[in-house]
C-alpha cells in the first residue's frame, strides 16, 4: 500500500509541477519523456499523453526512477534510449526522494523542505489509509448517498500535490477526525460570556431561535443545569460548537485563563452525531439531516493555511450572505438556472483580550475560536433528487473507473448532452455573476454541491462557502456597508482570469482529461460544449457585450497562475487574504481550449 500510495503521488507530483512549468520533461526518442533531479543522478521515466491546458496525463504504472550519472557524462538516459536496459540502477519510487532531488528546481527554501516533507509525508498515510479500505467502484458510489460520497473521495485538491496535511492530527485524531474515516463526531459546547464574544445572524434570526431549532430541549436543560451549579446564568452567555481537537489541543491549554475566570465554560458533548467533510473543519449533522452545517476553527496546518476562523471576520458573514442570497433571488438569469446559495445563517466569535492585544490581525491566535452555522442542502430536495459534491466528478476508483462517466451512463443521456446540462447549472450562473456582477465565487469541487435527478443527471448547483471565498471586484456593484469587506481591488486584466484559472484550469482541465482518456468524450466535443455555454449566455445577454469584449474568454491565451508555487513559496500561509491578488505566482501562459470555437 505504501508502495502504491508513492506511485500515485509521484504521478501528481510530476503531472502538477510539470504543468507549473517547475520541471520540464525531456522526449525520449522511444516516445516516453524524463525528469532528472537537481544534480542529474536521478533520472524518472514515464509515458504520458499531453492534453489541452497543458495537462500532463501521465501513466502511474509507466514511471520508472533511475541513478544516473551526473550531468555531462554518458548513460543510456542521457543519449535518449529510454530502454531500461541495466546501464542504469533501477530505483524504487519515493515521494519524499522526489522532493529532496527536485529541491532546487521547485524553490523550496531550508525553512518550508521540512514542513513540506511533513505534509507530504502526511498525505501518503492519509492515501494508504484509503487503500486499506474495501474497495468502492465508482459506479456503485454513483448511486450511493449523499455522504457516502462526500466521504468516498480519495484525491482531495487536484492540484495541490501536498493536499492532504492536517499537520496537528496524531494517528488516533485522524482515525476520529478525517473525512475519509467518516468516524461519526460529536462537537463539544462551550458557553462563552456574551461580553467577550459576537454573536450575528441573518435579518429575522436570533441567537435562542437558532440554538432551538439545532440542540434538542433536553441538550439545552441539560446545559443551562450545569450554569446553574456553578452559579451561572446560561441566558449570559453565547452557546458555540467546537471541534474537539481544538478543545482537547488548543483552547483547553491556550485558553486556560478564560476557562478559569468563568469567561469561557465547557460544557460537554452534544447529543448528535456529525460527519466531517472534505474541508475538515465543517460537519454535517448525520442525526438530523435537515440542521444546519456547523463550521468550525481547526488549528492544524493543511494546504497552506493553518485553519482558524476569524472572530472578527465572523461578524460580517450572515449580512454578506443575507446581500448574496437576496442578489440571487431578485435576478431572473440565476433563477431560471436553478442555483441556490448555502446561506451561512448565523456566526459567533470569541475575542481573548490578551492574544488580541498581542497579536496582528491576521494572526492564528485571533483564530481559534469562532464557528458559523450554513443551511443544510437536504431541505432543498425535491421528491427524485439527489446530492452530490462537484468534486466527485474527478473520483476515479482503484481501477481506474470514473465516477463522472458512471453518473453519465446511469443518466442514459448522451454524453455531450449531459455536459452540457452540467454546464448549464455550474458555468453559466458563475458566468452571469462576473459579468453582471463582477462577482466571483471560488467554484471548485469541494465549494459546489449538483443536484442530480433519479438518473444522475444534473438538475442544478448549490454554493457554498460565501463570505470567505466571495469577491466583488467592481467599484459599482451596490453591497450594503457590513458587507463591504468582499469588495477587492483587482488589476482590470486579471479579473476574468478568476475563471480561467478557477473553472477552467483547476476543473474542467482534469474532467476534460478524465473523460478524454476514459474514452467518453473527446477533447474537442468537451471544449466546444464550453464554448457553446459561454456563446449561448453572451447571446441572451446583449447589452453586456462592452464586458464580454474588455473579459474576453475566447482570447487565445490567458496567464498561468500556479497553486503549488504558492504552497513552495510559502506553505504556513500561501497568500495574504487582504490581498489574494497580489501573492499570485504567474508563469507564462495557456493556449486557451475555446478560443478556436470563438
Amino acid at each position: 500500500m505504501w508502495a502504491r500510495a508513492n506511485r500515485l503521488l509521484v504521478r501528481k507530483a510530476l503531472a502538477e509541477f510539470a504543468h507549473e512549468r517547475l520541471l520540464e520533461p525531456v522526449r525520449l526518442p522511444d516516445g516516453r519523456y524524463a525528469v532528472r533531479g537537481d544534480d542529474g543522478s536521478t533520472e524518472y521515466r514515464f509515458a504520458a499523453r499531453r492534453l489541452s491546458l497543458d495537462h500532463w496525463h501521465i501513466d502511474p504504472e509507466s514511471i520508472t526512477r533511475h541513478a544516473s550519472a551526473p550531468h555531462g557524462e554518458d548513460t543510456g538516459a542521457s543519449d535518449g534510449d529510454g530502454d531500461g536496459d541495466g546501464s542504469d540502477a533501477e530505483l524504487p519510487l519515493d515521494a519524499l526522494d522526489l522532493v529532496i532531488e527536485l529541491r532546487t528546481a521547485l524553490g523550496l527554501s531550508e525553512q518550508v523542505l521540512p514542513v513540506y516533507l511533513e505534509e507530504i509525508s502526511s498525505t501518503l498515510s492519509g492515501t494508504a489509509f484509503k487503500l486499506a479500505a474495501p474497495p468502492v467502484d465508482a459506479a456503485e458510489l454513483a448511486r450511493s448517498g449523499f455522504q457516502a460520497v462526500e466521504t468516498g473521495m480519495t484525491e482531495g485538491h487536484p492540484c495541490f500535490v501536498a493536499n492532504n496535511g492536517r499537520l496537528g492530527f496524531d494517528i488516533a485524531e485522524y482515525h476520529a477526525y478525517a473525512p475519509e474515516a467518516a468516524t461519526p463526531v460529536r462537537l463539544i459546547w462551550l458557553a462563552a460570556d456574551r461580553a467577550h464574544a459576537t454573536f450575528t445572524a441573518s435579518a429575522g434570526l436570533d441567537h435562542d431561535t437558532l440554538l432551538r431549532a439545532e440542540l434538542d430541549p433536553a441538550t439545552l436543560d441539560r446545559f443551562a443545569d450545569r450554569m446553574t451549579e456553578l452559579g451561572l446564568d446560561l441566558a449570559d452567555f453565547h452557546l458555540m460548537p467546537v471541534h474537539p481537537w481544538q478543545w482537547w489541543n488548543k483552547l483547553s491549554v491556550t485558553f486556560a485563563a478564560e476557562v478559569a475566570q468563568r469567561r469561557l465554560v465547557c460544557l460537554g458533548y452534544g447529543d448528535d452525531e456529525h460527519l466531517a467533510q472534505q474541508s475538515i473543519r465543517t460537519f454535517f449533522n448525520t442525526s438530523e439531516p435537515s440542521r444546519n452545517y456547523v463550521k468550525t476553527a481547526l488549528s492544524v496546518l493543511n494546504m497552506g493555511f493553518v485553519r482558524g476562523l476569524s472572530a472578527e471576520y465572523m461578524k460580517a458573514t450572515p449580512a454578506i450572505n443575507d446581500w448574496l442570497h437576496g442578489l440571487v433571488a431578485r435576478d431572473e438569469v440565476l433563477r431560471a438556472t436553478g442555483l441556490a446559495v448555502l446561506r451561512e445563517r448565523a456566526a459567533v466569535g470569541y475575542h481573548p483580550a490578551a492574544y488580541e492585544a498581542a497579536s496582528a490581525k491576521g494572526s492564528p491566535y485571533r483564530k481559534m475560536l469562532a464557528a458559523l452555522w450554513r443551511e443544510s442542502p437536504v431541505p432543498l430536495l425535491e421528491p427524485g433528487e439527489r446530492l452530490a459534491t462537484m468534486a466527485s466528478l474527478l473520483h476515479v476508483d482503484r481501477d481506474g473507473g470514473s465516477f463522472a462517466a458512471a453518473l453519465i451512463r446511469e443518466s442514459g443521456l448522451d454524453p455531450a448532452e449531459w455536459l452540457r446540462r452540467y454546464l448549464d447549472t455550474y458555468l453559466t450562473p458563475l458566468l452571469h455573476c462576473f459579468y453582471a456582477y463582477e462577482l466571483v465565487f471560488m467554484p471548485h469541487g469541494e465549494n459546489v454541491i449538483l443536484v442530480l435527478d433519479e438518473h444522475g443527471a444534473p438538475r442544478r448547483a448549490v454554493f457554498k462557502d460565501i463570505a470567505e471565498e466571495i469577491a466583488v471586484m467592481s467599484p459599482d456593484t451596490p453591497l450594503p456597508p457590513e458587507a463591504e469587506r468582499i469588495r477587492a481591488e483587482v488589476p482590470e486584466d486579471m479579473k476574468v482570469l478568476s475563471l480561467f484559472t478557477d473553472v477552467f484550469d483547476c476543473f474542467f482541465r482534469f474532467l476534460s482529461g478524465i473523460l478524454t482518456t476514459d474514452g467518453v468524450l473527446d477533447e474537442d466535443t468537451f471544449w466546444a460544449a464550453v464554448a457553446d455555454c459561454v456563446t449561448g449566455y453572451q447571446k441572451s445577454a446583449p447589452h453586456l457585450a462592452d464586458r464580454f469584449e474588455r473579459y474576453d474568454l475566447f482570447t487565445d491565451r490567458f496567464a498561468l497562475s500556479c497553486l503549488n508555487r504558492l504552497q513552495l513559496r510559502d506553505n504556513q500561509q500561501m497568500v495574504d487574504l487582504q490581498d489574494p491578488a497580489g501573492g499570485l505566482q504567474l508563469v507564462g501562459t495557456l493556449e486557451n481550449p475555446i478560443a478556436r470555437f470563438r
